[in-house]
Formats: C-alpha cells, structure tokens, sequence
C-alpha cells in the first residue's frame, strides 16, 4: 500500500473567512464539510480548516503551482496589497526567490500560517 497524505486540519480564528480567503488567493473553491470548512487541492488533498478556542499555532503550507497559477496568484496577492517575502523567515520583502530554478514567495494568512507558492520543488 502506498502512503499519501490525504487532509491536514487547519486550525482557524474564523474557519469559513479564512478558508474562504486561502481559496480566493489560489484560484480554488472553499465548501463545507461536517465540522470544517475545506480546499480541496487538485491532487486530492484537502486543507480541513477548523475553528480553536486558542490563538492558532502558526504552521507552514507550501503549494506547487503552475508558472501560470503563480502569476495569477501573485496578482491577488499585489491586489490585496498583502505584504510577501523571499524567505520563510521574512527578511526579504517585497522580493520573491529563484529556488531550485523557479520562483517563490512567502505571505501570512491572517491567522498567521507562513503560505508559500513555488514554481519548482527540490
């Protein structure tokens, strides 16, 4: 059997608003499912976003796209005036990253989960 990763539980101050925005900005559709609100990504895995009583943990989600998906997601991004960086550590702003022959950015949900789009992975 192989293994895949099928859901991540994303843990939400507002779980429709912020699954909702995430869709937006990646071009996707955010629907409801149970307790959660959900993107599902084109290879079938699904972002479960669910409302927490605490201030969310900050966590890392990186998203292989199209040279196309890129510019078009790097548009909204601009549109919404939404601050990005090169680097996962934010020390490099306003400028995006040529890894592994691509390019990447980084940007905070409001919930402050470091989102990242690239081009190329390693």
């Amino acid at each position: 059997m192989s293994v895949e990763l099928n859901h991540t539980i994303v843990p939400s101050s507002d779980q429709r608003a912020a699954s909702k925005d995430l869709a937006s900005l990646l071009g996707l559709e955010a629907t409801s499912a149970g307790h959660f609100d959900v993107v599902r990504l084109e290879n079938g895995v699904s972002l479960d976003f669910m409302d927490v009583d605490e201030v969310p943990r900050p966590m890392h989600l990186a998203f292989l796209v199209s040279e196309k998906t890129f510019d078009e997601v790097f548009g909204r991004i601009r549109e919404r005036d939404l601050p990005f960086w090169a680097d996962p550590m934010h020390t490099r702003p306003g400028q995006l990253n040529a890894l592994f022959g691509g390019r990447g950015l980084y940007w905070d949900s409001t919930d402050g989960h470091n989102l990242e789009i690239l081009t190329r992975a390693a």
